[in-house]
């Protein structure tokens, strides 16, 4: 796992984190956000994603490791956290029944700092009509109401667990601009989680990859796409020296592929042996990076 370098202030570390289910367990996961940035938490479903940002939300217990948030302990502190974070899960609980404006007047009555005045203007970015009842919105708008709730108390963190899933693409690319503009004054740092890797690919100054439990890779994005690359090998080349140095490595009938983040070393060893031009290198998205890597872990 690649570290991100030192900064002076972390608005959010987690450290070995270990939480056992009868069929699953997240295993020593460690991240750390600095503050005024984005971090994307990416892994397909049932990676891990939800069962860490529980833990950090004081939902759910964890069996060993540490969470601090603003430098508190979150089984300690966790009603301060709660005061200082927004938080949208992956499922959104509404009374059904009730207007956009209720919802508003009872969500805040439990912050002191609850800000109408920036719900009201969320509300008309929105489009979101106060006297609508909440049973009535589709579940775009309802992810709406929702980031308006949790931005009602101008938190110093936004936790959102999987805010642009199954969204239209006008939508998610709506909450996306938001998203950099919470960050625009370096006041608010966000982390959320995702399996859409270009919607992370399209924001996050900072990724976070975990697949079964395990952090994979987390690093500042422009330097994980930098270092990963992938390559495309002739069959006539392989061998199983060069297949070592690729990780999910995918096999056709003229040819193998396969990425790594020690690209010069590759073409090295590739060179000892073989003509060079019977590859090909390219960069890498995300998305191809989290396919490769599931595929890796599948073949372990």
């Amino acid at each position: 796992m690649n570290e991100i370098m030192f900064r002076d202030e972390m608005i959010l570390k987690v450290n070995a984190l270990n939480k056992s289910y009868d069929k699953f367990a997240l295993k020593d996961v460690g991240l750390q956000i600095p503050k005024g940035y984005i971090m994307g938490f990416v892994g397909r479903n049932g990676a891990g994603k939800s069962t860490t940002i529980k833990c950090m939300m004081d939902l759910i217990s964890f069996d060993s490791g540490s969470i601090e948030i603003f430098g508190l302990d979150s089984r300690g502190h966790s009603d301060e956290i709660k005061r200082r974070v927004g938080y949208v899960g992956e499922e959104q609980y509404f009374y059904e029944n009730m207007s956009v404006n209720w919802s508003m007047n009872f969500f805040g009555g439990f912050f002191p700092g609850w800000d109408r005045k920036t719900c009201d203007k969320l509300l008309k970015r929105f489009e979101l009509d106060p006297s609508k009842k909440v049973g009535e919105l589709s579940k775009g708008m309802k992810m709406k109401l929702a980031l308006t709730l949790a931005l009602g108390h101008r938190p110093e963190l936004l936790i959102l667990d999987e805010p642009t899933s199954g969204l239209d693409p006008v939508i998610r690319n709506e909450l996306l601009e938001l998203f950099l503009e919470i960050v625009q004054d370096e006041n608010c740092s966000i982390f959320f989680s995702s399996h859409i890797t270009s919607d992370i690919e399209k924001i996050a100054d900072f990724v976070t990859i975990i697949d079964n439990g395990k952090i994979v890779i987390s690093d500042e994005k422009d330097a994980i796409l930098e270092s990963w690359k992938l390559f495309k090998v002739e069959n006539s080349c392989q061998n199983q020296e060069i297949l070592k140095m690729l990780v999910g490595v995918k096999k056709g009938e003229f040819g193998f592929s396969g990425i790594t983040d020690r690209s010069d070393g590759f073409i090295n060893e590739f060179g000892k042996s073989f003509p060079k031009g019977n590859y090909k290198m390219e960069k890498i998205t995300l998305d191809e990076l989290l396919v490769r890597i599931v595929k890796e872990s599948e073949a372990i």
